[in-house]
């Protein structure tokens, strides 16, 4: 009779800990001296963004810093560095929009009066039509205004602009391309 030997036991499947399943997740996203290095060398694009999203300076500030500090807590979920200036930059995106509702909600609660603005001979005929684009902006859509001022006055392109949003290459063109012949109807208009 043949002899049969007994298989041998397979050890368990190791089963990775917390620990060491968190340290995995860091090493797979974008790492704080690359977060740390993209911030600081965008920061003024960021900066800029968020000012033209915006119009304080100090709520500006406030938007870039906690977008860093959001993409910073949510880095294991940058895949590729490379994205990393993306998810800043659609974070600036996001919490300025958000920063514009509580502005609004705010003047909505709090009907106070809007103070007189000072009058200047000098350069005039520039504050009326920077006030009529202005006016003008607002009266577009809000992704066709996201679309113009990330195209255009944050110079842009329209592959950046797609993924900052999040909408496709197709709808920055669309919205793009209605939002400015809105303008144009706007700016011609008679005041």
């Amino acid at each position: 009779m043949p002899v049969i030997a007994p298989v041998p036991a397979v050890p368990p499947a190791r089963i990775p800990s917390q620990r060491e399943d968190s340290d995995g997740a860091m090493t797979a996203g974008t790492t704080v001296d690359h977060l740390t290095e993209t911030y600081r060398a965008h920061y003024r694009s960021l900066l800029g963004l968020a000012a033209l999203l915006l119009d304080d300076t100090a709520s500006c500030e406030d938007v870039v810093q906690e977008a860093f500090i959001r993409v910073h807590s949510a880095r294991n979920r940058v895949r590729d560095p490379e994205k990393t200036l993306a998810y800043l930059r659609q974070t600036v995106v996001n919490l300025s929009r958000s920063a514009l509702r509580r502005r609004i909600l705010g003047l909505k609660l709090l009907s106070k009066p809007m103070p007189d603005m000072a009058s200047a001979e000098e350069g005039a005929y520039e504050q009326l039509e920077r006030d009529q684009l202005i006016q003008a902006m607002r009266g577009l859509q809000r992704r066709q205004r996201e679309v113009l001022v990330l195209r255009y006055f944050a110079d842009m392109t329209e592959a950046q602009v797609a993924e900052t949003l999040g909408i496709s290459l197709g709808s920055v063109k669309a919205y793009g391309s209605r939002g400015i012949a809105a303008l144009r109807v706007a700016m011609e208009a008679p005041a």
